[in-house]
């Protein structure tokens, strides 16, 4: 198994798990960008976002309802967040395993900043 994230999901490899339910798992980025860095992973293998059909929205949806459900038990949602999906290798993807980066904790520049 070469994906790391399938790794960390099968117990393989360590990780900080924060959530985890039989669709998600849930654990803290080893390389943090912001003080909360959170890494939101479906169990099953997707490479990107790109390989989700319309078969998957309940889960796409369950995805954020995760997050949205991290941001608050992490002190988080009232202050702001931000959710961030990279797909493909122009996009910054780096893990070839969909995933949602959960930042917040500082004030996150906007693209015009």
């Amino acid at each position: 198994m070469s994906c790391i994230f399938c790794r960390i999901i099968a117990g393989q490899a360590p990780a900080e798990v924060l959530y985890r339910d039989d669709r998600t798992i849930a654990f803290r980025d080893i390389h943090p960008v912001a003080p909360v860095h959170v890494l939101i992973v479906p169990i099953q293998h997707f490479d990107s976002l790109n390989s989700l059909s319309e078969e998957d929205e309940a889960l796409a949806g369950h995805l954020l309802v995760v997050a949205r459900r991290l941001a608050e038990e992490l002190g988080v949602a009232r202050s702001g967040y931000r959710l961030v999906i990279n797909t493909g290798s122009e996009g910054g993807q780096t893990v070839f395993h969909l995933h949602l980066h959960l930042l917040a904790g500082r004030r996150m520049p906007f693209a015009g900043d």
